[in-house]
């Protein structure tokens, strides 16, 4: 049971190079400045582009217009565009299909037969008759209307599946029989950071905020809600559980254990430590707290009768995996015990599956429900396996792996027997024979071992030539482990780089590698993938002409920050979908909730100076030349408003003092990222793709 609370890739083709640098002649769109201070401890601090925050004005939505055509007419100019949209189509055609899943009599996976805009989940029978149960490309007519999550109930009869439309983070929840395919109650509208967990045949649990005043975009969230939906009743008849003023928490959920017998209750105020509380439904006792206050993150696993599995960092930075009684809730037992290596775990037939990041790749291990090892799982190589779930009865499972240069295979796990086999391999023109992925270890500023994963096509030539993508992340303990990517595949087919650092604030390394990159750690984030630049640099990898910095929402903050402290060190920058204003990002939607990694500037005079020094808002600075750069967001991103890079644009445009370009690239009908169509996704790379390369020195495509 689970409480439900991109990677950017680029690519490019082989090209033709000269040595004559893009002149940027076109004037840029015009922008208003407002006369707008804010004040910080006394400190006064210009705001003079406050306006492009308010998405409903009709200055703001003019504004944007006249980016789009912009940034338009400047891509049009490119002459090999089109050929790399064409080429990236050609190979993004393929058939994708997931690993299955069973529920109720059915078996379901999903399946893209190449080119269409959302995955189609489908079933199959007992009897071997396999049909469409749910198209999200007739959702919406340019399919930009995704299926953001299924949650069936335990007899598989009934299903609740969510929607997102345009990329929004708001979502409606649609109720269907899930035997006949028929909608049986009404739409549960307003939803947001939260599925649906059913609770018998009864109905479901979901969270929601009151909808904001204003625009539901970018207007602040804060106080979630849980509630009952019964079905046969009326949304506003839905019982709110708990939340609200007397138990006002920023995140929230509750979950029903497999068994049934229990309620789990987790709520947090940000995106780092949670409260636990359980409900024994066999008592019909009220919640009782599993865990108090924000210090740690415990996540509710498992339970076997009276014993509850929970997974915690609680005086195990890299997790561990205990077990309680619910009748003494305070005497946790080690299942399976902290080790070097950072630990997630998954449940099925019968037995646990631990998940360790060893320098970031994966190694799994076997475990009874007493923390017996049954054994180590033999992967088919170094990289990432994902799955190995299921429910108990079943003993034959799915997992994935894949790497930076094998395509993601699907294998069924026996878990009696120990024995993997192919499942399901994707049919991509890739042979990763002729690649190489290897991992080094760089030196940060202050003589921290950095891990990065440096990938290219065999022969390549160190003569500091070769275009390279440097991205990374850097931030709330998340962690880039490799994966493989058909646009990566065509950069590397054609003599490109791919570099990933796991750098701080990730979660590669525990608790203790998340928190060394954050607050007034924060700048070890930058430092370290400059370093990373640095060394591919002096590696003679490649040089600054031919390297493009590359990240998205915190990543894109890396981007910013690694820009405006470092202009020299690349020639192109991609901040996606980035936190960009540090001093204001807290203000919007669920901004809030990311004080744990950042601070915020009402914490203290310190923080506010520290979060100032590389907001990349307030750090452009006149007289210094910026990489060419393509800001990358969305219309719909309520999730990091687009407001960061409309000013981090408008700033950019202003005091960029030498010919390389500024683009502000705004999509329509799409939000954060998740659930863009796939005509969007190739639009977006082909533009990035032709925009780095362009601005490297190379006018054609290799015939």
């Amino acid at each position: 049971m689970k409480i439900q609370i991109l990677t950017l890739a680029l690519a490019a083709f082989a090209m033709q190079s000269c040595n004559v640098q893009n002149k940027m002649t076109e004037k840029y769109p015009t922008t208003k400045k407002v006369d707008h201070t804010d004040e910080y401890f006394g400190i006064k601090v210009p705001d003079p582009y406050r306006w492009l925050e308010d998405d409903l004005a009709a200055d703001t939505k003019d504004w944007v217009q006249r980016e789009v055509a912009f940034t338009n007419a400047y891509l049009a100019k490119i002459p090999f565009r089109e050929e790399i949209r064409a080429q990236l189509k050609e190979i993004w055609n393929y058939e994708k299909i997931s690993a299955p899943f069973k529920e109720g009599d059915f078996t379901y996976f999903y399946k893209n037969d190449g080119l269409q805009a959302q995955s189609v989940l489908y079933r199959t029978n007992k009897a071997g008759k396999t049909e469409v149960f749910l198209d999200p490309n007739k959702f919406s007519e340019k399919g930009t209307t995704s299926l953001a999550g299924v949650s069936f109930n335990k007899k598989g009869n009934l299903v609740a599946y969510s929607i997102s439309e345009g990329g929004s983070d708001w979502n409606k929840i649609i109720i269907m029989d899930a035997v006949s395919k028929k909608i049986i109650d009404e739409t549960i509208i307003d939803v947001k950071f939260s599925g649906a967990s059913w609770k018998g045949d009864e109905g479901f649990f979901y969270s929601s905020y009151d909808k904001p005043k204003g625009s539901e975009l970018s207007a602040k969230t804060d106080t979630h809600k849980v509630y009952f939906h019964q079905l046969g009743t009326k949304q506003s008849q839905n019982k709110m559980v708990i939340g609200g003023e007397n138990f006002k928490r920023r995140y929230m959920g509750i979950g029903v254990s497999d068994d049934e017998r229990y309620e789990v209750l987790s709520a947090s105020e940000a995106t780092n430590g949670n409260e636990l509380y359980l409900k024994d439904l066999k008592t019909k006792n009220d919640f009782i707290p599993i865990q108090k206050g924000y210090d740690f993150n415990t996540d509710f696993i498992d339970s076997k009768g009276d014993f509850i599995y929970a997974l915690t960092d609680k005086n195990a930075p890299n997790m561990r995996l205990v077990k309680f009684d619910i009748k003494n809730p305070s005497v946790w037992m080690d299942v399976i015990p902290e080790t070097e290596n950072v630990l997630s775990v998954s449940t099925g037939g019968g037995f646990i599956f631990a998940k360790y990041m060893e320098d970031a790749v994966t190694s799994m291990k076997q475990f009874d429900y007493n923390g017996k090892l049954i054994r180590t799982i033999d992967l088919p190589g170094i990289g990432t396996a994902g799955g190995f779930g299921g429910k108990e009865t079943e003993k034959e499972m799915f997992y994935s792996f894949t790497n930076y240069i094998t395509p993601p295979t699907i294998y069924k796990y026996n878990a009696d027997t120990g024995k993997s086999e192919v499942y399901q391999k994707p049919n991509v023109k890739f042979n990763p024979q002729n690649f190489v992925s290897k991992q080094v270890f760089y030196t940060s500023k202050d003589g921290t071992k950095i891990p990065m994963m440096i990938n290219y096509k065999k022969g390549l030539k160190l003569d500091g030539k070769n275009p390279t993508i440097l991205y990374s992340y850097g931030g709330f303990n998340i962690s880039l482990q490799p994966a493989f990517s058909v646009v990566n595949a065509i950069w590397m087919e054609n003599g490109g780089i791919y570099a990933v650092p796991n750098i701080r604030g990730g979660g590669e390394y525990g608790k203790k590698w998340h928190d060394g990159g954050i607050k007034m750690d924060k700048k070890n984030v930058f430092d370290d993938f400059i370093a990373a630049g640095e060394y591919l640099q002096n590696s003679k990898y490649t040089s600054k002409d031919y390297m493009a910095l590359s990240g998205r929402s915190n990543g894109g903050l890396l981007v910013g920050a690694t820009m405006t402290m470092r202009p020299d060190l690349a020639k192109v920058a991609f901040p996606g979908v980035g936190v960009l204003d540090m001093l204001r990002y807290n203000k919007f939607t669920a901004g809030a909730g990311w004080s744990y990694d950042y601070g915020t500037a009402e914490d203290s005079k310190e923080m506010f100076e520290y979060l100032k020094s590389y907001s990349p808002v307030h750090q452009v600075k006149r007289g210094v030349c910026y990489p060419s750069t393509m800001i990358i967001t969305s219309d719909h991103d309520d999730r990091v408003v687009p407001a960061h890079s409309f000013k981090f644009g408008a700033e950019l445009q202003e005091k960029q003092s030498c010919a390389n370009p500024i683009l502000v690239r705004i999509e329509t009908n799409a939000g954060h990222g998740a659930g863009r169509s796939t005509e969007q996704v190739i639009g977006e790379n082909a533009d990035i793709l032709s925009f780095g390369l362009y601005e490297m020195g190379f006018k054609s495509l290799k015939k």
